[in-house]
């Protein structure tokens, strides 16, 4: 909220317009609220997620069960996506709302300790409370990308200016041009950082979880292998999977880290199996 504040008062300095200011602040907290309320039907559809019963995959359902037990976690609802790809996320406001979807890939691609692995790490973003984070974050680098935008093109188009002090206005004019330019990148990479920093906590309370590191760090391996892609994965959404869903050659140098979505994978199963429990 402070950091809307300040882009939305820095916009209105530039327009002589407290409005500006007011709608950001009111535009941000409906934003907030509805992607808090309803974040896990939203991601859902967007992932085509449909709920399955116990009856359609006992198996699964004891896993996360026992796992829930472990954790000290209620039973989320389960979801699953008819993808080949193996990947996973968690989604939700909490742990009463919280839904946990695996991809058909997924199922038969790993092994029982694997997708114990998997699933482990998805309680612990439930646990953590990373999915309410997430969404704040999201909301956030959204919104700052609208309003950006919105100013950019209404100065480029002549917005209403101050005729007092002009050299003063003409400075906030410009201070408030380098500010749309830089926000929206300064949004994005908090969003990107803090969501790398979270897989690495829900790696290593996955780990606890389970007992066993080796299996999320086999899972890990096996879902970065596999070559399938995910139609249904989108930029939006993609920061949820438990690995990206996205496939093709990456450099890893420093600059391409700043812009991804979750820590490499050699990374994450180097620590796994550092890790000890």
């Amino acid at each position: 909220m402070v950091f809307v504040i300040f882009i939305g008062w820095i916009f209105s300095q530039a327009y002589s317009s407290p409005d500006i200011l007011y709608i950001a602040v009111l535009i941000s907290i409906v934003m907030s609220f509805g992607s808090y309320w309803w974040s896990d039907k939203i991601v859902t559809k967007m992932a085509h997620a449909k709920p399955i019963e116990h009856g359609e995959n006992p198996e699964l359902y004891h896993i996360v069960e026992n796992l829930c037990i472990t954790a000290g976690l209620l039973q989320p609802k389960i979801y699953l996506i008819n993808e080949a790809q193996p990947n996973a996320f968690a989604t939700g406001r909490d742990q009463k709302h919280a839904i946990i979807a695996v991809t058909s890939g997924l199922l038969e691609k790993l092994d029982r300790s694997e997708i114990e692995g998997v699933i482990s790490h998805e309680l612990s973003h439930i646990g953590n409370r990373d999915m309410l984070l997430m969404t704040v974050t999201v909301v956030l680098a959204g919104f700052i990308a609208i309003i950006s935008d919105f100013f950019r093109r209404g100065s480029l188009f002549g917005g209403r200016r101050s005729r007092n002090n002009d050299g003063a206005q003409g400075i906030i004019m410009i201070i408030a041009i380098v500010v749309s330019i830089l926000a929206p990148l300064a949004a994005t990479l908090i969003r990107l950082a803090i969501s790398r920093k979270r897989e690495f906590l829900a790696d290593s309370t996955g780990a606890l979880i389970t007992r066993y590191p080796e299996g999320l760090a086999s899972a890990l391996e096996k879902i970065a292998k596999d070559e399938n892609p995910m139609p249904s994965a989108t930029n939006a959404t993609a920061h949820l999977y438990i690995a990206s869903p996205f496939r093709g050659k990456q450099a890893i140098n420093w600059l391409t880290k700043l812009f991804m979505t979750h820590p490499p994978i050699e990374e994450r199963v180097k620590r796994l199996r550092e890790t000890k429990v």
